[in-house]
């Protein structure tokens, strides 16, 4: 539920200027000489380009290096970024931001609704390709679908700038959160003519230009990346931060090693050692609800046969002892998924379903009934597929365990196969896969961020599941005022069809130097922006 810290006026909801939310460092705490903060990552970034970022990686450093037209606090209420505020007509249909006159790039040029124009169209133009296109669908956008199509040209989005400090942007149906989507890396602006000069090339260090509290200083893909302070910045004043590093270490046990030595101040903790880690350093080791899923998609597309029959994948669903994996092999605060949406969203009632009802004995021994029914299994043809996962220590013993269980229970013979990140997306992408391993962040606070992913039209429905009314329910509750029942349909058609494999709803588990203060630790969304931090002296 958001803090109510907005006014509401008549015919018009507007959002009014709250002071901007930076580094707040409580009186008498004595701040490190040094204001650094280093964090390690498993794999390299998608890029460095807002309208390509597709990754939470990718999207914690865009948040630093650009800044959109709202923020989150440390709770995940927007405030206020280059926008100051919005208003909305009585139909709520054009929605008017009014930027803040000061903010600047980072060559010193300033910040104007005409960057995000650009932008905004240069997310939905087909020449680009954004793997986030998508999402500017989504956002109801007038005219954006029919260019993504190739129908009508980027210039036709309804988005425009009367003037300098005046975005304007007109939406094709009313959109209850249209305000809470502001806050993604694909709707951050981006400077044309950097873009125009280098090209491809602009993302690199001394091509890049930001408008962020920080700029990029150098990138080793694959090694580690710089920011820092962006002196252009409106509010590098109340920046504390000097430098923030990025590392590339692909082992979750290394990170650790590294994290105790004192080389980085935040990794992720191993899978299973939060509880040891969380008695060793009580102030350092956190478990906290997250809004992001965890799943196995089935390729309906041009995956095994099998797995066209629900019966199927209804028995593979049922074999997985969700409490085994989040409990004796993750142990991080995780909770076992039913359903795709996570209880920590927004507004979001988790639905009944019968799957969830059930004790681990009566689904195991219904995935034997059903897997027989449908002529697999023990007396009938044999079930064998490969499983795809990216490559990451926790991902490999999720797929050991549940694979395990699928022989033990169902006979089922299973192939594991990993890949390093990029390489895993783009086969992924291309369906090249029997079953491949999902997760979900949400892009803003809300059930339709992760049940859009499941409707026909998706960038991201990798198990390529059409259902026509599930895209009617997902349509309909875009306009809806409560949305609930739509999205329990919704839920329901899914644990009935289960064209993907809901495992576990996500905890964060990070090992967070006690030196580094001001983390949003109560955003679950766990968006993070490093001028709200700070080091603390030893």
């Amino acid at each position: 539920m958001e803090r109510r810290s907005f006014f509401v006026a008549a015919l018009a909801t507007t959002f009014l200027t709250m002071p901007a939310f930076a580094a707040d460092v409580p009186e008498g705490v004595t701040l490190a000489e040094e204001q650094t903060f280093t964090y390690r990552i498993l794999d390299e970034f998608s890029s460095f380009d807002p309208q390509l970022i597709e990754d939470t990686y990718g999207s914690d450093i865009a948040r630093d290096l650009f800044e959109g037209l709202y923020n989150q606090d440390s709770d995940g209420n927007i405030v206020p970024g280059v926008a100051l505020n919005h208003e909305a007509s009585a139909d709520n249909l054009t929605y008017t931001f009014t930027l803040r006159d000061d903010a600047k790039w980072s060559d010193g040029t300033p910040v104007t609704a005409g960057d995000f124009v650009y932008a905004w169209q240069r997310a939905v133009t087909p020449e680009l390709a954004s793997p986030y296109a998508w999402y500017m669908e989504l956002m109801s956008i007038e005219n954006g679908a029919a260019i993504i199509a190739g129908e009508m040209e980027p210039t036709a989005l309804g988005v425009s700038a009367p003037d300098d400090t005046t975005l304007v942007v007109n939406l094709s149906q009313p959109l209850p959160y249209f305000n809470k989507m502001v806050t993604h890396a694909t709707t951050f602006p981006a400077p044309k003519w950097a873009i125009e000069e280098h090209g491809a090339q602009w993302t690199r260090p001394g091509n890049l230009v930001s408008n962020g509290a920080y700029v990029l200083k150098e990138h080793v893909p694959k090694e580690r990346s710089v920011r820092a302070r962006n002196e252009m910045y409106w509010d590098n004043e109340n920046t504390v931060l000097e430098t923030v590093t990025t590392l590339v270490i692909g082992d979750d046990a290394q990170g650790l090693t590294r994290w105790r030595a004192g080389e980085v101040d935040m990794t992720d903790i191993p899978a299973g050692q939060y509880p040891a880690l969380a008695n060793e350093f009580p102030d350092e080791a956190f478990a906290v609800p997250r809004l992001c899923n965890y799943y196995f998609n089935f390729n309906l597309a041009s995956g095994p046969e099998a797995f066209q029959d629900v019966r199927v994948r209804q028995a593979l669903a049922m074999a997985l002892d969700r409490e085994v994996i989040v409990d004796r092999v993750l142990q991080g605060g995780q909770f076992p998924a039913f359903t795709f949406t996570p209880a920590a969203t927004a507004g979001f009632d988790v639905p009944d379903v019968d799957i969830a009802a059930m004790t681990q004995a009566d689904r195991d021994a219904r995935a034997k009934e059903l897997l027989t029914e449908a002529g697999y299994g023990e007396g009938g043809e044999p079930l064998s597929f490969t499983y795809l996962y990216n490559t990451n220590e926790a991902h490999q013993q999720v797929a050991i365990v549940a694979t395990q269980m699928w022989k033990q229970k169902l006979g089922v013979d299973v192939t594991l196969e990993n890949q390093e990140w990029k390489v895993f997306l783009e086969t992924r992408g291309a369906q090249n896969f029997d079953m491949a391993r999902g997760a979900w962040c949400g892009d803003y606070n809300e059930a339709s961020t992760f049940l859009d992913l499941l409707t026909t039209e998706s960038g991201y429905n990798d198990a390529k599941f059409s259902n026509a009314r599930v895209d009617e329910l997902m349509a309909d509750a875009k306009s809806s005022s409560d949305p609930q029942p739509l999205y329990t349909e919704v839920e329901q058609i899914l644990a009935a069809e289960m064209p993907v494999i809901p495992i576990y709803h996500y905890s964060t588990n990070l090992m967070l130097s006690d030196a580094i203060q001001g983390w949003p630790i109560n955003n679950v969304e766990q968006n993070w922006y490093a001028k709200d931090l700070y080091r603390v002296a030893e």
